[in-house]
């Protein structure tokens, strides 16, 4: 165990109890993880939502042997004061983690950190560590599990007699994502190996977990019997560290020579696959408070075969049961369930998958220059406006070098043309801001935006707001180096955030993120300054449909405006000039589509050219202000 680790504060929400689990479901997967970690490097306070909440509910063995305290909303830093929780923060209050995701992560992490003989912790977030690293307003996977089912099971558990006995459509989703092929890296080898096993109908060597010997010292006990497939051997072979033996792992000549796409496909046994992640934890307790109702209404799970089946597997995981003991959670044993007559199934082709969406005219051939010459005949056409301060630059070399962005790793001409686009982002800013504003830094990377504009403008409040945690470490060591008390750092998706601000600034923010912060600054009524970037990542999304305005809605389609999408990001500079030529306006119409969209919510929006031109290829930058 490494010694003077620092303190975090770790704040969660507290609305009530319900049944052995706490609400809002985020804080008991929290606690759950917490528990099953064997964590105590963070000072735990819950934070009532309502003003009628007892010191005594944390003394009721609510966590078992961990320490809780009370905190009111004001209480809270100011920093967290602006983010959704749960939310971890350091000591000295500048930097916070806020939303599900980001904290369990975090919390693995420190774990690890602190003892890395707990290597089974850190493998909680799966291959090359990436297990609900995708923000939640991108990957639809990440969305359901850490937003959609945990709100789909609180509103089951909330809802009227008459309105709870339909399955929510989320739990639904994922009970047909456990029935799809598992696809995990290098997964050849072990198809190889089931249609060998298949071929031969050999036993398998399959852990069998003990009683308590399993939930004290995590081990098992290994018995032979035939297996219907093999990747229950493997996925507890890994969480116990076991080889599987020789026999298995070798393949006869002839399965080696089968093509890939002959071989069998996986089976689910976790959430995400073969092993065991982080998603499991995220999921158990809110499947185990979905079951609990579930079984108090007398009714069975026919219709939920796979869910039942992950759930009696999850608490055969070495640490499960001690850990949900300690959160005094009392997992069911479910019967095994035999496959349901038809009639009886709930007809899953009534549930939309989000995670396919309506995207599949997204896939096409063709130019630009017909959805253009639309456009066209309809009176429209890229424009720019003049930019106003054309000429306006930051005193780079009287600036101190944590400051200019070539204190970082990149070349000098590459630093020469972010310094350019500083010059044109910080300028609008500058002419927007006035003292006591508080200026907010979206996907603000390694913090090149936030840190000149907390030097330049002192009687700024700037935070910044990145998903990406070694990106904003690095931020803020620069602003460390250079002192800096008027700036705050919040690793978080951009939903999680929450606060009020007065200018939203954002330097290449990637495809649909730039749609993201301009609907942030709508409902904040903050000014913001905008460079987009990435516009072939653009899509519709559970949040955005495009086209944005109605003008664009009225002349295209989504594929129409997909193609334009696609031709923005032709303007590198290897590209032939007339190609980046019709790039450049592909860019102008696509940000014409999202100026007047906010212009539909009372604003004042520009789309300016950067100058010079030279400085990106994505030099587009819109510059917003409400009425």
């Amino acid at each position: 165990m490494k010694d003077s680790v620092v303190e975090e504060h770790l704040y969660l929400g507290f609305s009530h109890r319900y049944g052995d689990s706490i609400f809002p479901l985020h804080t008991s997967i929290s606690l759950f993880l917490l528990s099953y970690c064997d964590c105590k490097l963070f000072k735990v306070f819950l934070v009532p939502t309502g003003e009628d909440v007892d010191d005594q509910i944390v003394t009721e063995n609510l966590l078992g042997d961990l320490e809780v305290h009370l905190i009111s909303r004001c209480q809270l830093p100011v920093v967290v004061q602006s983010c959704c929780l749960p939310a971890v923060v350091v000591k000295d209050g500048k930097f916070c983690r806020a939303g599900l995701s980001v904290v369990l992560r975090h919390i693995i992490q420190k774990t690890y950190e602190a003892d890395p003989s707990k290597k089974d912790v850190l493998e909680l977030l799966g291959f090359k560590k990436t297990c609900l690293k995708a923000c939640a307003e991108v990957s639809q996977w990440t969305r359901l599990c850490e937003i959609s089912i945990p709100l789909a099971v609180e509103g089951f558990l909330t809802a009227s007699p008459e309105h709870c006995h339909t399955i929510p459509p989320d739990i639904l989703q994922l009970e047909r994502k456990l029935g799809e092929p598992v696809r995990i890296h290098n997964d050849d080898k072990i198809r190889r190996q089931k249609l060998q096993q298949q071929k031969t109908g050999a036993k398998t060597a399959v852990p069998i977990l003990g009683n308590e010997a399993t939930e004290e010292g995590r081990t098992m006990e290994i018995h032979e019997h035939p297996l219907p497939n093999l990747e229950l051997s493997i996925a507890f072979s890994k969480l116990i560290s076991q080889e599987v033996s020789d026999a298995v792992n070798r393949e006869a000549p002839h399965i080696r020579r089968i093509k890939t796409s002959d071989l069998p496909l996986l089976d689910h046994i976790f959430a995400e696959g073969l092993y065991f992640t982080l998603t499991d934890i995220v999921l158990l307790p809110c499947i185990h408070q979905f079951l609990v109702s579930r079984k108090k209404q007398g009714k069975n799970l026919v219709n939920l075969p796979l869910i039942s089946s992950w759930y009696r597997r999850v608490q055969e995981v070495p640490g499960v049961k001690k850990a949900a003991g300690k959160c005094n959670m009392e997992l069911l044993q479910l019967p095994e369930l035999m496959s349901a007559p038809e009639e009886q199934l709930q007809d899953f082709s009534s549930v939309p998958d989000e995670l396919e969406e309506d995207n599949e005219d997204s896939h096409f051939i063709g130019g630009p220059r017909p959805t253009m010459t639309k456009l066209m005949e309809n009176g429209i056409e890229a424009k720019f406006s003049l930019h106003p301060y054309p000429s306006w630059t930051l005193d780079w070399s009287n600036l101190p070098s944590a400051v200019s962005p070539g204190e970082g790793k990149m070349s000098r001409d590459r630093a020469l043309r972010k310094q350019q686009q500083l010059n044109n982002l910080v300028a609008a800013v500058t002419k927007l801001a006035k003292p006591g504003d508080v200026i907010v830094d979206f996907c603000s990377g390694g913090g090149h935006v936030g840190i000149v504009l907390a030097h330049m403008m002192p009687l700024c409040q700037v935070v910044l707001i990145e998903n990406k945690e070694l990106s904003l470490i690095r931020a803020k060591d620069r602003s460390d180096e250079l002192g800096l008390n008027n700036i705050w750092f919040i690793q978080a998706n951009l939903d999680y955030f929450n606060g009020t601000f007065n200018i939203g600034v954002a330097l290449h923010a990637c495809g649909v993120a730039t749609d993201m912060v301009i609907e942030h600054c709508i409902k904040a009524r903050a000014a913001f300054v905008i460079s987009p970037c990435c516009y072939g990542f653009i899509q519709n999304t559970m949040k955005f449909k495009y086209p944005r305005s109605h003008q664009f809605k009225e002349i295209l389609s989504y594929k129409e405006h997909m193609i334009l999408c696609r031709f923005a990001d032709q303007t590198a500079v290897q590209l032939p000039p007339e190609r980046r030529l019709v790039g450049k306006q592909c860019m102008g119409l696509v940000d014409l589509d999202r100026a007047w969209a906010a212009e539909e919510q009372d604003y004042s929006v520009q789309v300016i050219s950067m100058e010079p031109e030279t400085c990106s290829p994505k030099n587009n930058m819109l510059v917003g202000i409400p009425a």
